[in-house]
């Protein structure tokens, strides 16, 4: 096992985007409503400011608890924040919302301790 905390800081990763693309054939699951394209759509908005890996990463996931039949499951580390029922036309706002519109913005939402 390696621990790569320190590479990932050193690289100026200090977030997390977790989308979850789970699939299930019982019910419907984020895979069904646009998972993988909610992941996609997070990771363009990223890319298109130079912060995908480079600040923010992206990973998608199996279930996050958080089922629904109208959009996706979306957590954020370090954060703390939980999204349901995400859908690719929220990923702009939420986006901007979390990390702000531009590389250096300081309007973006600061993340939470947990105590």
């Amino acid at each position: 096992m390696e621990r790569r905390t320190e590479r990932m800081r050193e690289r100026g990763v200090s977030a997390t985007v977790l989308v979850c693309t789970n699939e299930r054939t019982e019910y419907a699951a984020c895979a069904a409503v646009d998972g993988v394209d909610v992941a996609n759509a997070v990771r363009d908005w990223l890319r298109e400011r130079d912060r995908y890996w480079s600040e923010v990463a992206v990973a998608e996931t199996s279930c996050l608890g958080m089922c629904s039949e109208g959009g996706v499951a979306v957590v954020v580390h370090p954060h703390d924040e939980w999204f349901a029922e995400v859908t690719v036309d929220d990923v702009p706002t939420l986006m901007t919302e979390l990390f702000g519109a531009a590389t250096g913005d300081t309007t973006a939402a600061e993340p939470t301790t947990t105590g």
